[in-house]
């Protein structure tokens, strides 16, 4: 073989995209839950007014991971992005493995929108008069106060809005690229004016005694002080997630070697600065212990006084939801399609609508699980599911790098990732894709130590869904994927 690995658009996939969509597409995934849902909850649970550094940290950790990602792009430019990349260089048995965490961490994403987009929607309806009733816009599972503090408890409820919302998503994405693409860059336009005016007009409005102290002082476990803020960027590890899905397009790119480089790169910077400039500004508008709501942003600038600027902000941030949804649902479906045509998964997965040219059967499906989440699950649950597994993931993306490198010279595509490296023994150890892996590592230990910590004090469901998922995903693989997936090979 000579040059990066063949490009494999499969049956049907059209060559559509250039660096603008793809770059429209990140910022389409990245600017969202980051924002607009979870930012509180890192705040107020975690971190206080130093959000800001934790967006930096978890920033400078999805930069090397992302320049791992844009290397493998333009060597292997196929659907399926992380999973495609470490069946070319690990093997399926490991592919599988990487797969099925996509799978968990696309689908609770799409929920945890969901409900951030339940929280704007009630709150926005509320200002023209109209109360959404608690049993249809709030979990099942709901975080509760008891008489020794805060637990997990089951209520009457069930999130219907939510799930209605990812099931939209899935709709719009079944009816094919072109129309999705155009509903996606009206939407990021949109939100990113809106959150650009949101930052503008919230910087003249700050009280900077909310900023005081900066870092809060530890109160136990991972409750503020510096060992909060390693927690609040781990769980804002998963707000930079977005930049996957452009690799998950490249079997759609017209130049994957060029094109997905800059989209990831690109949408990356944006959305870093972005981040960090929203959070200062958030942090400034209200007392920190207060942001632990679906909703931050839109609790901010009701605070503001302007109820007509807070209408437009709140219709902003459903949008910007909105927009997450969509391209959640796109980069769900191809990682999805690449594991259906390699024998893993169903055929539907990887059946295309004979005119709309899109994964209909599989967008459809894939929200109807999503919509199941989204109706019973806390938002604090399926940050830590998802922040865990993108530790992970990103981690073996940087040593498929590694590995490709060292055993496959030949297949390098047009991008490469600076600073270089070294080889030790025949194998190369790049100094992004080294500290890629060191700050994967050093994201999942705090989700790690706190989900133990939840466990100890009887809050079993986080530890349950990571237990009984990768039981099921261990016997899928033995009993259905890895036969059907070796008779393909041959």
């Amino acid at each position: 073989m000579s040059g990066p690995v063949a490009r494999d658009n499969g049956a049907g996939l059209q060559l559509r995209l250039g660096w603008g969509a793809l770059l429209v597409l990140g910022v389409a995934q990245i600017l969202g839950a980051g924002v607009y849902v979870l930012i509180g909850t890192a705040a107020s649970l975690y971190a206080g007014p130093a959000v800001a550094v934790s967006f930096l940290i978890a920033g400078l950790a999805c930069l090397l991971v992302g320049l791992c990602y844009a290397e493998l792009a333009s060597s292997v430019p196929e659907s399926g992005s992380a999973y495609s990349y470490c069946k070319h260089t690990l093997g399926i048995g490991p592919a599988w493995a990487l797969g099925w965490l996509l799978f968990l961490e696309f689908s609770v994403a799409a929920s945890l929108l969901a409900v951030g987009f339940s929280g704007y929607l009630a709150s926005l309806l509320t200002d023209f008069g109209i109360v959404l009733p608690a049993s249809i816009s709030t979990p099942a599972i709901q975080l509760l106060p008891g008489a020794d503090g805060e637990a997990l408890a089951v209520t009457g409820h069930a999130n219907l809005v939510a799930a209605l919302a990812v099931l939209a998503a899935g709709a719009i994405v079944a009816l094919g690229t072109a129309r999705s693409s155009l509903a996606n860059t009206i939407l990021v336009v949109v939100k990113v004016l809106v959150l650009v005016g949101f930052i503008g007009v919230g910087a003249t409005e700050v009280d900077p005694a909310n900023w005081s102290p900066f870092v809060p002082p530890n109160e136990g476990g991972f409750t503020y002080g510096w060992e909060g803020v390693a927690r609040a960027a781990a769980l804002l590890f998963f707000a930079f997630l977005g930049f996957e899905t452009v690799s998950t397009a490249a079997a759609e790119t017209r130049n994957p070697q060029r094109d997905v480089p800059i989209g990831i790169l690109g949408s990356l910077a944006i959305c870093a600065t972005l981040y960090v400039l929203a959070a200062i500004v958030l942090t400034g508008l209200i007392p920190f212990r207060e942001l632990d709501v679906p909703d931050p942003i839109a609790l901010a600038v009701d605070r503001i006084g302007w109820p007509q600027f807070a209408v437009v902000i709140k219709i902003g941030a459903l949008a910007g939801l909105a927009s997450v949804l969509l391209a959640n649902a796109f980069g769900h479906s191809r990682v999805c399609y690449a594991m259906s045509r390699d024998g893993l998964l169903p055929d539907l997965f990887s059946r295309l609508h004979p005119q709309r040219n899109s994964l209909s059967r599989a967008n459809l499906l894939l929200a109807a699980l999503a919509a199941i989440n989204a109706a019973l699950l806390p938002i604090s649950v399926m940050a830590d599911l998802i922040s865990f597994g993108v530790a992970l993931m990103f981690a073996m993306v940087a040593i498929s790098l590694i590995r490709i490198r060292s055993t496959q010279p030949e297949a390098i595509g047009r991008f490469r990732v600076p600073l270089g490296g070294v080889r030790i023994r025949g194998i190369w150890f790049g100094v992004v894709p080294v500290g890629a892996i060191v700050l994967s590592f050093a994201m999942t230990l705090p989700v790690a130590l706190d989900i133990v910590q939840q466990a100890l004090a009887g809050d079993l469901l986080p530890v349950a869904l990571l237990v009984v998922y990768a039981v099921i995903g261990g016997l899928l693989y033995r009993f259905y994927g890895r036969d059907r997936a070796r008779r393909r090979a041959a």
